[in-house]
């Protein structure tokens, strides 16, 4: 059976393109009604800024069943950041979420971690790490020695909201785990924003289609939905 994991990036709204957090306030209650509706259960990696703002979120998404997970605290990429910064970034973070619920897995803002910050992670207490991306060069250097379970992500969020023409054929070609990633923020309508085209096309309710028809497409495969802790 071909695992899904099905993860979502609670952060402010297309970052550093925007600082609002429009995703969060509305994006998130129709997600998560389409995951009710569908009966899937998903991973959110969650920032403590997000968390410390919208606790009546956070809870909401702990109460349905869902897993939080870490993005860090301010979603500031980790690379510009020495290794105390780091430290305290990811402390911060953890000091907020677990207020949540238990939280064992860890996404890095833009998928950027660097390997040396991973004992961070391991003295944390973190058993997953998902800042890698199969679709970037990274993935494919040698791997580093650590105790956490790295899962990278399978696509890029925008790619679930291509036509299902393209979008289909690619996704029968991913290997298990498949780990697909959202952000509440595609799921309010950003088509007339100044941003990047992959930021902003087929945004708001097209986008919560395309979603649903992706889960819609694996469960007819008979494949499983997982959280990411799930999959250790």
């Amino acid at each position: 059976m071909k695992k899904i994991c099905l993860t979502v990036d609670m952060e402010p709204d297309c970052p550093p393109y925007l600082n609002t957090f429009r995703g969060i306030e509305d994006g998130t209650v129709p997600l998560l009604q389409l995951l009710a509706e569908e009966n899937v259960k998903a991973t959110f990696f969650t920032t403590g800024q997000a968390a410390r703002d919208y606790p009546e979120k956070i809870h909401k998404i702990v109460s349905q069943g869902h897993e939080l997970g870490c993005h860090g605290d301010t979603h500031k990429v980790f690379t510009k950041m020495d290794y105390q910064t780091a430290q305290a970034e990811i402390q911060l973070s953890l000091q907020t979420l677990l207020r949540f619920a238990p939280v064992t897995a860890f996404r890095a803002p833009n998928l950027k971690f660097p390997d040396k910050y991973l004992t961070i992670l391991e003295a944390a207490g973190f058993l997953v790490d998902s800042s890698q991306a199969k679709y970037k060069i990274d993935y494919y250097r040698k791997p580093c020695v650590t105790t956490l379970q790295r899962i990278p992500v399978s696509v890029t969020s925008s790619f679930l909201r291509l036509p299902r023409w393209i979008r289909i054929p690619c996704l029968k070609q991913l290997t298990s785990p498949v780990v697909l990633f959202v952000h509440p923020w595609e799921f309010i309508d950003l088509r007339q924003e100044r941003l990047r085209l992959d930021c902003r096309f087929r945004t708001g309710t097209m986008a919560l289609d395309c979603i649903r028809s992706v889960i819609r497409f694996f469960k007819r495969k008979s494949a499983g939905f997982f959280k990411m802790g799930e999959l250790l």
